[in-house]
């Protein structure tokens, strides 16, 4: 039964996939600081084949990669305005961290690595963006994954393949719910209020993913032959899903059937990008079979069922802030 070290493993993205493999066969350990608390991961903790590091990515050891056939590196300080909460602690995590990650996994003979980036390092651009195209990350999120893919990539080696997935904006149900994402804050207006945030002014172009096939996708490239991944750079999304925010909402309140107002709010956006997804379905057996109107769907239905509970803890900044005012050094490294 093959290992997978997964960091960042309780959280929104996380979650999902640790579930995931389990179902397929595989045994997963995850290593997170638990931010978010760990009831994301309730239903597995008592599985024989699951183990939970409760530590910091960067206090990670040889040791801790023995018998790891891959490692789906996770953890970061995720989204734009959460990294310019504190800018230097984001590239100690997001960048060095994560290169030292997959340099331990290669030294400890790891097989494979995934890197958790993102479409956000595209920045603004006016035409369709491909893999090939010159990234313009315009926030440390955004540069602290160009910089980690630049660290990273140049490690592979026979029986060490690295593999970079930029990921569309990610939206749907997990066990540690993120309502500051498109289609999932959407959703929220709608279900409460019959109105939806938009950032204006409602023109840019974000490309979108359902969070189960991005798991999918994270599957697909444990499974595929390491020749076929190794050193390569994949945007996993699809091109039907590339969309402007304002015509989003609009399709989401028809899928709801609910009536609405946009309630505006910040500053024009200076991120719009298109993106190409024409690679990762030439390279693997991957497509995406969720849409954004099933995904509003789902988080409607568990609103109206009270499965899911909205609170702060839905919302990254909201919780980085209040554990930054409790403990101001919480995101250093730790001392072992």
């Amino acid at each position: 039964m093959p290992t997978i070290l997964i960091t960042g493993g309780a959280g929104y993205f996380g979650s999902n996939l640790v579930g995931l493999l389990l179902e397929q066969g595989y045994a997963v350990r995850v290593v997170d600081r638990l931010f978010f608390g760990r009831d994301s991961l309730v239903a597995v903790l008592d599985d024989p084949h699951f183990e939970l590091l409760e530590m910091d990515i960067r206090n990670l050891q040889p040791e801790h990669f023995a018998g790891v056939y891959g490692v789906v590196d996770l953890a970061a300080i995720s989204n734009d305005p959460s990294g310019e909460l504190d800018p230097e602690a984001t590239l100690s995590i997001n960048y060095q961290g994560r290169a030292r990650v997959a340099s331990l996994a290669r030294d400890a003979g790891v097989e494979r690595y995934v890197l958790s980036s993102s479409c956000s390092v595209y920045g603004f651009q006016d035409e369709v963006v491909s893999e090939q195209s010159l990234p313009n990350p315009l926030t440390t999120y955004a540069q602290a994954n160009v910089s980690a893919e630049s660290d990273i990539l140049p490690l592979a080696r026979p029986g060490f393949a690295p593999l970079v997935f930029r990921f569309a904006t990610l939206y749907g149900m997990s066990g540690r719910m993120r309502m500051d994402l498109a289609v999932n804050g959407m959703t929220l207006g709608l279900f409460r209020d019959h109105s939806i945030p938009v950032l204006r002014d409602g023109t840019q172009w974000r490309p979108l993913l359902h969070v189960q096939d991005a798991c999918a996708a994270v599957l697909a490239a444990l499974k595929a032959p390491a020749e076929a991944v190794s050193g390569r750079i994949l945007n996993v999304g699809s091109n039907a899903q590339n969309v402007r925010i304002l015509p989003l909402a609009q399709e989401l309140a028809l899928a709801l059937d609910i009536q609405f107002s946009p309630a505006w709010y910040g500053e024009p956006d200076h991120r719009s990008y298109r993106v190409s997804f024409d690679r990762i379905e030439e390279v693997l057996p991957f497509r995406c079979v969720l849409n954004p109107q099933e995904g509003a769907r789902q988080i409607a239905a568990a609103l109206e069922n009270g499965t899911l509970v909205v609170d702060d803890s839905c919302y990254t900044v909201k919780t980085y802030k209040r554990l930054l005012s409790k403990q101001p050094d919480i995101l250093d490294p730790p001392r072992r």
